[in-house]
Formats: structure tokens, sequence, C-alpha cells
């Protein structure tokens, strides 16, 4: 897998450096895009004889994008756990929270009448305990 990241990288390399090298020798004869609003040519689309510059340079761009492409999905984080989520790793913030949430829905303490209603809160509090440390982990 690292070989062909870095044989794809290499050809990323080659491919944009020669991108932007025929971008630089093509001269501007008006049938481009500017040429169509201009009214560069007689058509309606300018000129369709495209020469081999123009192909070549069609060619290195779709290159460029499929290279480019197969380099990001190469070269993503396992799991997908995202960038955020190591950045939050790294620093040591193991618990998230949310406070727009905390806020909206602040913690009820509930006052037991009875001792049934006591162990009732006390069972849910235990699951709720359990389901926390099951979603941390």
């Amino acid at each position: 897998m690292i070989i062909l990241s870095t044989v794809l990288l290499v050809f990323f390399v080659i491919v944009a450096i020669l991108l932007v090298l025929l971008v630089l020798i093509q001269t501007e004869e008006g049938d481009s895009l500017g040429g169509i609003f201009a009214g560069g040519s007689s058509s309606a689309f300018g000129s369709r004889s495209g020469n081999v510059l123009t192909r070549t340079t069609t060619v290195l761009g779709a290159l460029f994008l499929v290279i480019s492409l197969g380099l990001a999905l190469l070269n993503r984080t396992p799991g997908g756990t995202g960038v955020e989520a190591a950045g939050r790793e790294l620093s040591g913030e193991l618990q998230t929270s949310n406070w727009l949430e905390e806020e909206l829905n602040p913690p009820v303490q509930i006052e037991p009448e009875t001792e049934i209603e006591n162990n009732l809160i006390l069972e849910n509090n235990e699951v709720l305990e359990t389901l926390e440390a099951e979603a941390v982990d």
C-alpha cells in the first residue's frame, strides 16, 4: 500500500508539472472559453478543432483529478475516525461534551417519596452509568 501511494504521488507531481508547463506553452487564440462571449469564432461554441496541446492538456487534467482522488482514498485515516478525533486523542481530551446540550437539558435530581422509588432511581442510575461507560469505550 505504501509503494502504491508513493508511485501515485510521483505520477501526481509529474502530471502537475506537465500540466502547468502545457498551460503556459499554449497561445491564446481567442477560441477558448473567453472567445465564446467575445465572438472570437463564427460557431456557437468556439472552434471544434482541438490541436495536440489542448487535447494533451485535457488528458493531463483528467489524470490530475483521478490521481488526486486515488491519493485521497489511499491516505485516508484508518477506520474513518477523521482528523478531529485524532486531534482529540492526541490532546488527551477523552470526554466530549456538548455545552448546548448540557444547557438545554440540565441534569434533573428527583427526590424519591418512597423506598420503592428510591430503589428504581438507583437502578436507573446504575444502568445509565453502565451505558455511559460502554459508550466511552
